[in-house]
């Protein structure tokens, strides 16, 4: 297992971006404008305080490791995906894991139908933080009803004195199927290439940081079309393997989580952040440790059954050097 200790040498010149899907991470109180009814104390989950303040526990400490191996200190930037509210990302931050790290938040309420938002959490003496506002992807169900899902959420500001944004995502699953639910992803794919080319008419030279949970693996259309309609790099497309991912479902690994970011992180300019390394954060303490499916995630929750573990996916992270 990896040593966290306090020894590792902190490295200055690098800063670790990550995303997190935090899989339902709901405090445990009832909320009428969230679909929350199943993460209550008296629910079948039996969602407790006790329960809660685990989830936390855990997911704070994951967090404050993630690329410390290289850096030597936690990341600067994480974006989160599967987050109920903002009191919920103020206890997460605040948990002993990370109360020193100095973290702020971005987060904006969106219509999700599960109750679930994206979120940005942030290193306040490494990122300041000068504009935020979120995009509705407007779906339609075969019913004609409105599907509404998750907003994606814009980031600008300050990486140590670098002006960059960042762009967090949660795309449409496939709980319907891959195919039937394509076009929903392909919708996001679009929002986002939209997002990027309005950045890029205020700023030809913008330094752009796409992460989420897409739903999609890198080889998908939704991923391919982005990446190439948008001069992205996408560093994720190597790491997937038949026995490696960020997510395991019907026996199959899939790295839906994925960071991919705009190709002038690979100039080599002066006092600016260029594109060091990419991985996932698949150490063992967050992998199941026995039985058929010994090395997967360690989750919460399989179904209704309580597993007291950390999520369903593994964090990915970037770090770049200045």
């Amino acid at each position: 297992m990896t040593d966290y200790s306090e020894d590792n040498l902190v490295r200055n010149d690098l800063q670790t971006v990550a995303f997190y899907n935090l899989e339902n991470l709901f405090d445990f109180y009832d909320d009428s404008r969230t679909g929350d009814n199943d993460f209550l104390p008296i629910s079948a989950k039996k969602w407790t305080f006790k329960r809660y303040e685990n989830k936390l526990r855990k997911l704070s400490f994951a967090i404050s490791n993630i690329g410390k191996k290289e850096t030597g200190k936690h990341p600067a930037i994480v974006g989160l995906a599967e987050v109920e509210n903002a009191k919920a990302i103020q206890d997460l931050i605040a948990y002993k894991h990370l109360g020193d790290c100095h973290y702020n938040y971005v987060h904006y309420d969106s219509l999700d139908e599960r109750g679930i938002d994206v979120a940005l959490i942030y290193d306040t003496t490494a990122f300041e933080v000068t504009h935020s506002e979120v995009f509705r992807i407007h779906l339609i169900d075969e019913d004609g009803t409105p599907d509404y899902t998750r907003d994606i959420l814009l980031v600008s500001g300050f990486l140590d004195g670098e002006f960059i944004h960042i762009v967090v995502n949660h795309w449409s699953s496939r709980r319907e199927g891959e195919k039937e639910t394509e076009p929903k992803r392909m919708a996001s794919s679009h929002k986002v290439s939209e997002i990027i080319a309005n950045l890029r008419l205020e700023d030809a030279d913008a330094k752009i940081i796409i992460m989420g949970d897409f739903n999609d693996d890198p080889s998908s259309n939704s991923m391919k079309q982005l990446v190439r309609t948008s001069n992205l790099y996408n560093p994720m497309e190597t790491l997937r393997s038949f026995s490696r991912g960020t997510t395991y479902h019907n026996r199959q690994w899939n790295l839906f989580d994925q960071i991919i970011f705009s190709t002038n992180f690979f100039e080599n300019t002066p006092n600016t952040f260029e594109f060091e390394m990419a991985n996932i954060f698949d150490d063992d303490f967050l992998k199941l440790f026995s039985g058929s499916f010994k090395g997967t995630p360690f989750r919460t929750y399989v179904g209704k059954k309580y597993m007291g573990g950390y999520s369903d996916h593994f964090p990915v992270y970037a770090i770049f050097k200045k």
